[in-house]
């Protein structure tokens, strides 16, 4: 029984002795604690879930780039590119179904920093991404698995913020899915999946 403990806290202690986890949890802490922090101060209504589903949009902009990024790199093997290229398609399509809830709702979709066109450099740059530190695949891994339980416990944040049942049944949806691209991460690098039971006590 005590073997299984220690194991258990040596896969909690694991991504917080990674650097580049570190930095894809600042990375989507960058975005988020200026707007979560904005949005509390705002009263409920039409016009806070708006600025709450932008908030959204512009994590998933980030998430499609970071992955545009990881895949351009040339440091994933084949399997691994393909499991990243899918990773970026699902955030694409939560970020097509937030701006057309945003649209409806008669907002104004925020638009990505910089175009997935623009070289590699500049992708990294506008959004803040440690290019010149990932030098191999598990560096990649890392640095994605910090973004996906980041933007995951983004949504877990903005879940009791909204004011319409069915925006937070949405955002708790694809909150579900950053979860588990943070679990299918974590196997590719050896590590147990889900190293905790609530997405609120993940490695941060």
């Amino acid at each position: 029984m005590k073997e299984m403990e220690n194991q258990g806290l040596d896969r909690r202690d694991f991504f917080k002795k990674s650097a580049l986890f570190g930095l894809g949890l600042a990375a989507v802490g960058s975005l988020t604690m200026p707007a979560l922090a904005e949005a509390a101060a705002m009263p409920k209504g039409p016009k806070h879930d708006l600025y709450l589903l932008n908030f959204a949009l512009n994590a998933e902009h980030q998430a499609i780039a970071a992955y545009q990024v990881g895949a351009e790199s040339k440091l994933l093997d084949p399997a691994l590119l393909k499991v990243a290229l899918s990773f970026q398609a699902d955030h694409e399509a939560h970020a097509a179904i937030l701006a057309e809830t945003i649209k409806k709702l008669g907002g104004t979709p925020v638009t990505p920093k910089v175009s997935l066109k623009a070289p590699m450099t500049e992708l990294a740059s506008k959004w803040g991404f440690p290019l010149d530190k990932l030098k191999n695949q598990n560096d990649v891994l890392h640095f994605a698995a910090g973004l996906e339980v980041g933007a995951a416990k983004a949504y877990l944040g903005t879940v009791p913020e909204f004011s319409n049942p069915e925006l937070a049944h949405a955002a708790a949806n694809i909150e579900g899915d950053e979860a588990m691209h943070f679990a299918v991460l974590r196997s590719a690098l050896g590590e147990f999946p889900v190293p905790a039971a609530f997405i609120s006590a993940m490695p941060s």
